[in-house]
């Protein structure tokens, strides 16, 4: 039986810190659940630990769309419930799907959902606007770095400030890259030596896209060291 594209084991905890821009461990605590001053919290984005060291396709798309709301003042482990209630109703990876935020009927299944668990208004996915269920600024920020294919996230921009470099698990091994080139290599030749122009030309890029390679491997070690 073929493992579907969410199901994909590709990432390492580590790939997912510095491809979403975590602070090192945060997507183990995320994914496995974590023990702080004596007490347990469950996994958010896991029914359960399971112990793996891989991260699927899928559980990288929806700490991507974790990651939008981490700066806020409420602990994401508060969304745990919601995404919970959201699997009964969507199926696995909830937050990797397109119906929960682009058909209206799903939208407003997820504001029942939220109001059900009563859900920090700082952490909802979907907001009521003039009468209407619509997405949550961190949602709609989400959206924009994404690609739908089927019915769930396909590819997505790891960065805003790079839009040119994607990840799609099923080129490149999911790493992130630049018409199937991945950012890691180039940025490594060009530490090595080799020019933008040397680098375009072998790699049958334009130097702007090389640029932005680069630009992604600093931007992504700089997330990671703060």
């Amino acid at each position: 039986m073929a493992i579907s594209l969410l199901d994909r084991a590709i990432y390492s905890y580590a790939d997912v810190d510095r491809l979403v821009g975590l602070r090192g461990g945060t997507s183990r605590r995320w994914l496995e659940g974590y023990v702080r001053a004596g007490k347990y919290y469950d996994p958010v984005l896991r029914e359960a630990p399971t112990g793996v060291e891989t991260v699927t396709w899928g559980e990288m798309v929806e700490a991507r769309m974790l990651a939008e709301f981490r700066d806020q003042d409420v602990s994401v482990q508060r969304l745990r419930p919601a995404i919970e209630k959201l699997r009964t109703e969507f199926g696995p990876y909830p937050l990797a799907q397109a119906s929960p935020f682009l058909d209206v009927e799903g939208r407003e299944l997820v504001r029942v959902v939220q109001e059900s668990v009563g859900l920090d208004r700082s952490l909802q996915l979907v907001v009521a606007r003039n009468g209407q269920s619509m997405m949550a600024a961190a949602t709609e920020r989400f959206r924009d770095a994404v690609d739908y294919e089927a019915g769930s996230v396909g590819r997505f921009r790891p960065d805003p400030r790079t839009p040119e470099v994607v990840m799609d698990p099923e080129r490149t091994f999911g790493q992130p890259a630049i018409r199937n080139v991945r950012t890691e290599v180039l940025a490594e030749d060009y530490r090595a030596g080799s020019t933008r122009e040397e680098l375009a030309e072998l790699y049958e890029l334009t130097p702007a896209q090389v640029d932005a390679a680069i630009r992604f491997e600093l931007i992504a070690g700089s997330d990671r060291a703060a």
